[in-house]
């Protein structure tokens, strides 16, 4: 027999005997992993955890609460509108005094008691129904150097008087060292911030429109003081 036909007779339909499959392959044995009972139990703890975080996080959404918003600059005695306020859903603090957004209308058309700054919450004591400078009384503004100016805060509302005290060397005309002196009552409007260098404060004084022109004189000739009066304003 010829290697020609010893090679035929040692394949089928062409194919080599040794690519022939002798019978069903078993798949590979895959050993089994071992558990770690301590990788499972953080797992477990991480899962948890995630858990309570997102109901932290559920409670503090749903306890928030609608309060009332200043959008734009507003100044002291100004009547509120709609247009200067607007509203704002926060995590509110129980100690923090807001007005409410349901209350929104109960202070439009109120006034300013203090100034109001974009961005801030709106509390009630900011708000007046009262005029800062009612019927029959003058705006006087007084310039206090950093020396005059009281260590307590000055705000609307708070009264004050005011006093003449005459130039060094200078005494009214009929009036005695020893007399008191003339004394001007008064209501505080808005008192500003220290001007840069100076530290100048101007306070605006509401008093009676009879006594608004001799308190503007005692301005002009650097002999007027202002005091804080009682705490019952008598």
């Amino acid at each position: 027999m010829s290697k020609t036909q010893e090679r035929v007779d040692a394949s089928s339909n062409g194919v080599p005997q040794q690519g022939r499959l002798s019978g069903p392959v078993a798949p590979p044995r895959v050993s089994a992993r071992r558990r770690r009972p301590g990788v499972i139990a953080l797992s477990l703890a991480l899962i948890a955890a995630g858990g309570a975080g997102v109901a932290v996080l559920l409670l503090q959404v749903g306890h928030r609460t609608e309060v009332v918003t200043v959008v734009r600059d507003v100044q002291v005695g100004q009547v509120l509108t709609e247009d200067d306020l607007g509203k704002a859903s926060i995590a509110l603090d129980p100690a923090v005094k807001a007005v409410r957004a349901g209350d929104l209308d109960s202070v439009v058309g109120k006034r300013a008691a203090v100034e109001l700054k974009p961005g801030s919450l709106l509390a009630p004591s900011q708000v007046t129904k009262d005029s800062l400078v009612k019927a029959g009384e003058q705006l006087v503004p007084i310039g206090l150097k950093p020396e005059q100016v009281p260590a307590t805060a000055l705000v609307p509302g708070q009264k004050v008087e005011l006093v003449h005290v005459p130039a060094q060397g200078q005494e009214e005309a009929g009036k005695t060292s020893d007399a008191p002196p003339r004394t001007i009552k008064g209501r505080v409007v808005k008192a500003s911030g220290a001007a840069p260098g100076t530290g100048v404060v101007v306070v605006d004084v509401a008093t009676s429109a009879a006594d608004g022109p001799t308190a503007a004189a005692w301005v002009a000739a650097g002999t007027l003081r202002l005091v804080l009066a009682a705490p019952d304003g008598e």
